[in-house]
């Protein structure tokens, strides 16, 4: 990846034109702050319904903002110009859940059959905690954030399943309540966070081990906030075995041109 500064990466539409350009393929954490990042979802229309009720019946970690016509790569609601194609700076490609490959654009993989979906995503009110006086580290470090698969288990539709993934922000004590009150009004890019405090309730041993992201140790005073992650559809397609699937890389995010503010409250 050529070296790229986050003020080339302060718009949703600069940071695809960075990726279509090959110039930018990594986390977009804390790039184009404002703006609603999504992550993706593609599979086959034989699968979109049961997909789809799937994140309907589990809406913290799975919240729809969008779903594309069937062969239609594109989020008319999200931005004029977005092409799912090209745009997410790394995808997944899954056959029967085993991931087969990582590319950089579908346009080879891309059929009339598929269905793409758009899920909200936390990094999006990462910018509003640091605004408001809550210091995000992973944003600050230039890093990925925590996530961990948990023993909870999503609600099951169709072949779709599995854990529910947590993302981990270390948050002070005293910023808790404002942390919360932020993000509760924000569920379309997940809410409120689900847990607070021992991650033994998640099922996670080690908080020195994420399953996805960088490892972020707590400070004097913090305590580990848990939000819903949308990788929870990625593990669900893993789990529902269906022959094909694509998925944007966990990290990798779709940066939309939808202001934050815009978003249902």
């Amino acid at each position: 990846m050529t070296s790229i500064g986050l003020a080339e990466l302060s718009t949703g539409q600069l940071v695809r034109l960075a990726v279509r350009a090959g110039r930018f393929n990594g986390s977009t954490a804390g790039v184009a702050a404002g703006y609603v990042q999504a992550n993706v979802t593609i599979m086959p229309a034989a699968y979109a319904q049961d997909f789809r009720a799937f994140c309907d019946a589990n809406p913290k970690p799975c919240p729809i903002l969008t779903v594309g016509e069937p062969g239609s790569p594109f989020f008319p609601t999200l931005g004029q110009d977005i092409d799912v194609r090209t745009d997410v700076p790394r995808y997944l490609v899954f056959e029967h859940g085993v991931e087969v490959a990582q590319l950089s654009n579908l346009m080879s993989l891309w059929s009339g059959d598929l269905v793409a979906f758009a899920l909200g995503c936390s990094y999006s009110f990462d910018h509003i905690l640091a605004a408001e006086g809550v210091p995000v580290r992973h944003v600050s470090r230039h890093s990925n954030v925590a996530v961990w698969r948990t023993t909870v288990q999503t609600t099951p539709i169709g072949p779709f399943h599995g854990p529910l993934v947590v993302s981990m922000r270390p948050i002070k004590q005293r910023d808790l309540k404002r942390a919360i009150r932020i993000t509760e009004n924000l569920p379309t890019v997940h809410g409120a966070p689900i847990h607070w405090g021992s991650s033994a309730p998640l099922g996670i041993a080690d908080l020195s081990r994420p399953d996805y992201g960088d490892p972020m140790p707590l400070e004097h005073e913090e305590v580990p906030v848990f939000w819903a992650c949308g990788v929870t559809a990625q593990v669900a397609v893993e789990h529902a075995r269906i022959p094909f699937a694509i998925t944007h890389s966990p990290g990798c995010m779709l940066v939309t041109d939808l202001k934050i503010e815009a978003l249902d409250r």
